[in-house]
C-alpha cells in the first residue's frame, strides 16, 4: 500500500505548496496586467497622433491672415508680404507644411511663434509655472472639498444637508466660469454698495515687491481666480463621489461590518469610501491633466499670465505655431493623466483588466 502511494505523481512530488504555488497564477496575473497596460499605452499613442493631425488642420480654418495681422494694419507691399509668408513657411503647399510640422513635433520642435519670434516650447515653459500655481491651488482645494462633501452627502442621503449641498453644487457647476469671475470682480475688486474693493481686478502681481511681500502680493491676486475655479469645479467631484458611494451603501459587506459592531464612521472610512473610489480617481486624474491645460476663460478674465491667456492671445492673431503647440500640449497632458488612471485601476480593483 505504501509502495502504491509513493508511486503516484502527487506523492512523489511532495506536498503542494499553498502560497507560492500561486506562482503560476501570479505570473499569469502580471502577464495580464502587462497586456492591459500595453493596450492602454498604445491607445494613448494613437490619441496623440490624432491630436497632432487634428490640431494642424483645425486651426487653419480660423479666419484671418496671420501675416496681415502681424503688420498691424501698416501699408506693406506685396513683396514684403510674400517675404513674411516665406519666412513663416506659409508659401509652401499645405501637405508640405503638414509633413514639416509633424516631423518637427515628433522631435519636440513645436516651431517658432509668429508674434513673439521665440520657440513655442520656450513660451510654454515660461507661462507654465503661472498656470500651475493658479490651477494647481484650485485643484487641491476643489478636489478635497468635493470628496469631503460628497462623502458626507451620500452618508446622510436625503437629509437637509444633502439636499443643500447637492443643490448648491449643481447650481455652481452650471454657472459659466467667466460670468462668475466677472461678477466677483465687480463685487470684490471694483466694489458694490457697502462692499469695498478688496482684491485686484487682474494680473499676477502689482510690482515693486520682493521677498515675503512678493509672496503675499501674488497670493492677494490669486484669491478671486481660485475662488472662481473652486466654486465652479468642486460640484463635479462632489456629485461623482456621492453617486459612487450611494452605489456601495446597500452592499452586504457594509451590513456585515455594522453587525460586527464597527462604528458608522469606521464603516464609511475603511470600507465604503475605498470601494467607491474608482469613478472619483478617473475624475481626479482628468482634472489633474486640466491643471496643465489651464482654464482659458478664467485666465483671460483675470488677466492671469498663464497658458490659458497665452492660448487666447495666440488665437486672436492667429499665431498658428503657438496655437498648435499649446493645443498639443494641453491634449497630451489630459491623455497622459487618463492613461495613468487606467494603469492605476487594476491596482485599486483587481477585477479591472481581467
Amino acid at each position: 500500500m505504501a509502495a502504491d502511494t509513493a508511486s503516484t505523481p502527487a506523492a512523489a512530488a511532495g506536498p503542494v505548496p499553498a502560497g507560492p504555488a500561486a506562482g503560476r497564477p501570479r505570473t499569469h496575473s502580471w502577464t495580464g496586467y502587462l497586456r492591459y497596460g500595453a493596450g492602454k499605452l498604445g491607445g494613448a499613442v494613437v490619441s496623440l497622433l490624432a491630436v497632432l493631425v487634428t490640431g494642424f488642420f483645425l486651426f487653419r480654418l480660423i479666419p484671418g491672415d496671420p501675416v496681415r495681422t502681424l503688420t498691424g494694419g501698416r501699408q506693406v507691399s506685396a513683396e514684403q508680404l510674400a517675404e513674411y509668408r516665406r519666412e513663416f513657411g506659409l508659401d509652401l503647399p499645405l501637405w508640405e507644411q503638414f509633413t514639416d510640422y509633424c516631423g518637427k513635433a515628433l522631435t519636440g520642435d513645436l516651431g517658432t511663434s509668429y508674434q513673439f519670434h521665440t520657440p513655442v516650447i520656450d513660451k510654454i515653459t515660461e507661462a507654465l509655472p503661472n498656470t500651475l500655481l493658479l490651477t494647481g491651488t484650485a485643484f487641491v482645494l476643489y478636489t478635497a472639498l468635493g470628496m469631503y462633501l460628497g462623502t458626507r452627502s451620500a452618508w446622510r442621503h436625503g437629509r437637509l444637508g444633502d439636499r443643500l449641498h447637492t443643490g448648491l453644487a449643481l447650481t455652481l457647476y452650471s454657472v459659466p466660469s467667466f460670468w462668475l469671475g466677472l461678477l466677483l470682480i465687480i463685487v470684490f475688486s471694483v466694489g458694490l454698495g457697502p462692499v469695498p474693493g478688496l482684491f485686484p481686478t487682474g494680473g499676477m502681481e502689482s510690482g515693486g515687491e520682493e521677498g515675503f511681500g512678493y509672496v503675499l502680493d501674488v497670493a492677494h491676486h490669486l484669491v478671486l481666480p481660485v475662488i472662481t475655479l473652486v466654486a465652479v469645479e468642486y460640484g463635479q467631484t462632489l456629485l461623482v463621489t456621492r453617486s459612487a458611494l450611494l452605489d456601495e451603501m446597500g452592499s452586504d459587506y457594509l451590513t456585515t461590518a455594522r453587525a460586527k459592531g464597527l462604528r458608522d464612521d469606521l464603516v464609511r472610512r475603511r470600507h465604503a469610501v475605498p470601494n467607491a473610489l474608482l469613478p472619483t480617481v478617473t475624475l481626479v486624474f482628468v482634472n489633474l491633466g486640466r491643471t496643465v491645460a489651464g482654464v482659458i476663460l478664467v485666465e483671460t478674465v483675470f488677466s492671469w499670465p498663464g497658458l490659458g491667456g497665452l492660448f487666447y492671445q495666440a488665437l486672436s492673431v492667429p499665431d498658428l505655431p503657438l496655437v498648435q503647440g499649446l493645443f498639443l500640449f494641453f491634449a497630451a497632458a489630459v491623455i497622459v493623466m487618463n492613461t495613468l488612471a487606467d494603469l492605476l485601476y487594476p491596482l485599486l480593483d483587481p477585477r479591472v483588466g481581467r
